[in-house]
């Protein structure tokens, strides 16, 4: 039998979803919690749709996405970029942004 996963970022599979669904994680914030869907490179966009229609699937309530959380401290978009240093050294020469 083929393995079905509902976050292929994280590699939870269907069965390690319903399992931890049967183990009490009834709701979205817990079952990401405990099984790490959500967490990946696609911060859930490919798999909490799938995870909520089990979840309703299985009689418990659904509607209440994650808990989004954003950086500890701010940071620019060259930053997250990975393009600070080139800017840092754009304005060290004074050239206009790129």
């Amino acid at each position: 039998m083929a393995k079905a996963f509902v976050c292929r970022c994280e590699d939870v599979t269907l069965h390690e979803l319903v399992e931890a669904i049967d183990r009490g994680h009834d709701d979205i914030e817990s079952l990401k919690r405990y099984t790490g869907f959500g967490t990946g490179w696609c911060q859930g966009k490919g798999c909490v749709a799938v995870c909520a229609r089990v979840l309703a699937e299985r009689g418990h309530e659904a509607n209440l996405p994650f808990t989004p959380r954003p950086p500890l401290h701010p940071a620019r978009f060259a930053e997250l970029a990975g393009l600070a240093e080139i800017a840092d050294d754009d304005d060290a020469r004074g050239e206009p942004p790129r």
